[in-house]
């Protein structure tokens, strides 16, 4: 297990402020997790879904058979399991399920970015579509406006068959962590824009490929609409999302939303899937693993960074004179949203939306030892 060391640092134009947390792995350390409830609302205990994964999405399939996919970190990195879209299935109500599959798009561009965020929907009897966050090439900062929602339609979960043009693209923002659903005879689509109380975006379809801009659905920095929709019956429409804790909010026409309830579980990207009017399913990305201390005392004396703020980037500074760094910076539920080089010890970030982000940073010379370091940019 690899060891991070995480600080906090609180990034307002030119000042920052340090403190200490607790050990952690992140963000490919945290596990999905599953949990039952009868209501809705409170649930059980959980127990550990898959490892190293997030972005879950969980719908009910051909009636008895329940598919989720999620993004997948197992390592080795760069191989089939590293940061792909995969799928489980279960064929008991979510008591077992099969082994993880990484997903096939057919005919998706080579250009293409890797597929992820992965949002499911059933369709046309029992094909399924895949909604998914890309772009038409790698953009260049990482994440910015060339990522839009894709589609590819399956008939057996796994492999897809990629849909030409995208489905949502907002011409001056990336769309990311989308979620689509079937209500009321129109096809709803949601993504949050940036910072919770920014809200999500909202789009509508009468078939689930051409979507229409519709009015943004409002929010507050105490709730981020990243999650995904639940059909509770057909005159209610819920939204699970993120926040202190999981809430869920709902809607009889997809536009307008009533209050914010608060379910018991503490964790993040949640997806729920009614199964009966008593019992009530959900997946979410659960608590990171702990590490223990001696774990990561090594990596100290090989990476010594100190922070400092340079007007809209970050300015590093390292033992580590002759060795390349690269660096990764990730939202706080595990997307990776910009990656490069590290150069002239500086890292741009004037890309970011207000918000929490993790920045790892990585030297070639050494094996993934890593510098977790929390930063909120206001």
């Amino acid at each position: 297990m690899k060891a991070w060391i995480p600080c906090i640092i609180h990034f307002n134009l030119s000042i920052l402020t340090l403190a200490t947390l607790s050990c952690q792995n992140y963000p490919w350390e945290r596990p999905l997790k599953i949990a039952w409830s009868n209501d809705g609302k409170i649930f059980g205990n959980a127990e550990i879904y898959q490892d190293s994964s997030g972005v879950p999405c969980v719908i009910r399939w051909k009636g008895d058979t329940l598919i989720c996919a999620f993004q997948w970190f197992r390592e080795p990195k760069n191989s089939p399991s590293w940061d792909r879209v995969a799928v489980k299935f279960s064929y008991d109500n979510g008591l077992s399920w099969t082994q993880p599959t990484p997903i096939i798009i057919n005919n998706m561009p080579s250009s293409y970015q890797r597929a992820f965020d992965p949002a499911l929907t059933v369709f046309g009897g029992d094909s399924i579509r895949i909604y998914f966050s890309s772009s038409s090439t790698i953009p260049k900062m990482g994440s910015d406006s060339i990522i839009n929602t894709y589609s590819a339609k399956s008939m057996d979960g796994i492999h897809y068959v990629f849909e030409p043009d995208a489905r949502v693209d907002e011409p001056a923002n990336r769309v990311i962590d989308p979620s689509v659903i079937y209500f009321n005879k129109s096809w709803h689509y949601a993504a949050p824009i940036g910072s919770p109380q920014q809200g999500a975006y909202h789009y509508v379809s009468p078939d689930g490929i051409h979507f229409s801009s519709v009015p943004n659905i409002p929010s507050d920095n105490m709730h981020n609409w990243t999650g995904n929709y639940m059909i509770y019956d057909s005159s209610e429409l819920r939204f699970y999302g993120s926040g202190s804790s999981i809430w869920f909010n709902s809607t009889s026409n997809g536009g307008k939303w009533n209050e914010f309830i608060y379910t018991n579980v503490q964790g993040g990207d949640p997806s729920v899937v009614k199964l009966s009017d008593q019992n009530y399913l959900m997946i979410y990305v659960g608590n990171p693993y702990p590490v223990a201390s001696s774990e990561f005392a090594s990596d100290l004396q090989k990476i010594n960074i100190k922070i400092n703020s340079l007007n809209d980037g970050i300015t590093i500074h390292t033992d580590l004179t002759d060795a390349p760094l690269r660096y990764q910076i990730y939202t706080t539920l595990s997307t990776l949203i910009s990656k490069g080089i590290v150069k002239n010890n500086n890292i741009r970030i004037n890309q970011l939306y207000p918000g929490i982000y993790f920045l790892i940073v990585q030297s070639d010379n050494f094996l993934i030892q890593s510098l977790p370091i929390k930063f909120i940019k206001n």
